[in-house]
């Protein structure tokens, strides 16, 4: 698979697309396509197979969604099948559609479990265009016949490792079996498996095959950061990192369902307005949470990997890992959720002392360093600590000595600030414990000459 080049700039009118689809992306706001936008519209538009490997938050929505409103012929069949793996994802594909489509009478439908068989059915008699597909739903609708007007001449494979990961590829076999041999293929997917190259050798003719690298991913917009804690740590230092960051939006990811519920649950009673996503709950529940947040009725979504997959949100200005990720593609995922469009954003990780080889690895895998930072001080705790400190015979003589060297007042804040220096250095060690205090050094530097 050939690697893209560092592209030329370029604007969306040179890709070969009619001015209605221009129109549309002129009113979506996008200014130059992505690199991964450039590379496969054009190989679409061509008519031929495509494996595109590329992250979510690279734009490839729009890379497949674009030629495919190019190509709508409004035959009254449904022309264009797109599968993928979640709900979410496909109600986030018929949005995208259906905006970027505004001047081409684009009318999509939407295919997933949870909904009523016969409300799904009669959405077909409005002659829609685009089909966007849970496997599972969609291999029921086939199975009993339930289609009509369903002729569709290209077919898109989204998120194919993720559907891998879902136990899906059997159904995406069986679903291909009930499909005319005379289709245009398009395979998206962030890694490449095995059993997902497997899948294309069956299903694609001679593909093009496009490949965007993690370290293109990894955009300088995010400034990427990590913070040293204990495990018992995690939820303080997500308050305070909260508390000083002060995020427009921020997406906190967790590793399990259970620990997006837990954590959400505290951040709901330290006032905090929030909500959690994850496999376990129920379709009304998960569009809910996502309508909130979308809306910005909650300013924090908690959430796990698989729920997240695919969404497009737009102005996150901060990611938090609240562990580090389990490899690099979920590093890069998570992060991509932030400094879009142009904009700035922030991805934090918190770091354990037995996580740092992990940290190593990831670093090494997507090619940028991450920053150590200081947790912020939590004044008013440490303040809290040092009132409930038992005076010591030691500390009144001392302060017999000291008094009449400086005034009391200056005594106290001397004392105190030294305390306070002392508790903020107090890091957990990582590594050789001069290593940690001379990188704590310079950041402090860097930190006043903002």
């Amino acid at each position: 698979m050939q690697q893209s080049q560092e592209p030329q700039e370029q604007n969306f009118s040179d890709l070969g697309l009619k001015r209605s689809v221009l129109r549309g992306i002129e009113l979506a706001g996008f200014s130059v396509p992505s690199p991964i936008q450039a590379e496969a519209i054009p190989a679409i538009l061509q008519g031929g197979d495509l494996i595109a490997q590329a992250q979510t938050g690279t734009g490839k929505t729009a890379a497949f969604v674009l030629p495919i409103l190019h190509n709508l012929r409004n035959n009254g069949e449904v022309e264009a099948l797109v599968i993928t793996p979640t709900r979410e994802l496909a109600m986030q594909i018929s949005d995208e559609a259906f905006k970027l489509g505004k001047f081409c009478r684009t009318r999509t439908i939407c295919v997933y479990g949870g909904q009523n068989i016969k409300h799904q059915i009669s959405f077909l008699d409005k002659n829609p265009q685009m089909m966007i597909a849970t496997p599972g739903r969609l291999l029921d609708h086939l199975k009993n016949n339930r289609l009509r007007n369903f002729a569709p001449r290209i077919v898109v494979l989204d998120e194919s490792d993720e559907m891998l990961d879902m136990g899906f590829l059997d159904d995406i076999e069986e679903i291909f079996s009930y499909l005319p041999s005379e289709i245009q293929v398009l395979l998206f997917s962030a890694t490449m498996p095995k059993p997902i190259q497997e899948l294309a050798d069956k299903i694609l003719l001679n593909p093009t095959k496009i490949k965007i690298t993690p370290t293109e991913v990894a955009n300088t917009d995010i400034t990427q950061r990590y913070y040293v804690i204990n495990d018992n740590e995690r939820n303080e230092a997500i308050i305070r990192l909260l508390d000083t960051q002060t995020p427009t939006r921020s997406i906190i990811f967790t590793r399990t369902k259970k620990e997006a519920d837990t954590l959400n649950t505290f951040l709901n009673a330290q006032g905090y307005a929030s909500v959690a996503l994850h496999g376990d709950l129920d379709q009304r529940t998960r569009r809910a949470a996502i309508t909130e947040f979308k809306n910005k009725s909650v300013q924090i979504l908690v959430a796990t990997d698989v729920a997240s997959r695919g969404l497009d949100i737009s102005d996150v200005s901060h990611v938090f890992n609240y562990h580090i990720p389990l490899n690099p593609e979920s590093y890069i995922h998570r992060i991509g959720r932030t400094g879009r469009a142009g904009k700035k954003g922030v991805a934090i990780t918190l770091v354990s002392p037995l996580e740092y080889k992990e940290l190593q690895r990831i670093q090494e895998d997507v090619g940028s360093k991450l920053e150590l930072f200081e947790l912020p001080v939590n004044i008013a705790k440490k303040l809290d600590d040092l009132l409930a400190t038992k005076i010591s015979q030691e500390a009144i003589d001392t302060y017999n000595q000291l008094s009449s060297q400086a005034e009391p007042a200056q005594l106290c804040l001397k004392l105190l600030t030294h305390y306070l220096e002392h508790k903020r250095t107090s890091l957990p060690m990582m590594e050789s414990p001069a290593r940690v205090h001379r990188t704590t050094k310079s950041h402090n530097k860097s930190r006043k000459s903002r």
